[in-house]
């Protein structure tokens, strides 16, 4: 199960830039994984949950955008969803394409940490 390591460091990641901002929480973290990434949302979260336990996460949501993979037909300038797993041949033209728009995608987006109480 990598989704427990991809959360490891998730949970590091977001760790760090509280550190550095002077905030002793952070609220949530948000994620995009790609359909194509090789990520089982469901399992990354899961495993966040076990990752945040004693950390400045320990409360904190993962919010994760799912990102359906789509791939662009150069002939006919058709874009099409490609799915898993992926086919890459273009439904309106009938022609193979090499041209993957997104879905492998694994990133933080946003981490938003606790407000400084005055």
């Amino acid at each position: 199960m990598h989704e427990l390591s991809i959360a490891t460091v998730i949970v590091e990641r977001a760790g760090e830039l509280a550190r550095r901002h002077g905030a002793d929480r952070v609220e949530a973290v948000r994620v995009r994984v790609g359909e194509l990434a090789g990520v089982v949302p469901d399992a990354l979260s899961f495993s966040f949950e076990v990752a945040r336990q004693g950390t400045a996460l320990a409360d904190a949501r993962l919010v994760v955008e799912e990102v359906p993979a789509r791939a662009r037909c150069e002939p006919c300038a058709a874009d099409f969803a490609v799915g898993v797993p992926p086919f890459l041949w273009c439904p309106r033209c009938d022609q193979p394409s090499e041209r993957l728009l997104c879905g492998r995608e694994l990133e933080i987006t946003a981490i938003e940490l606790e407000e400084a109480s005055v």
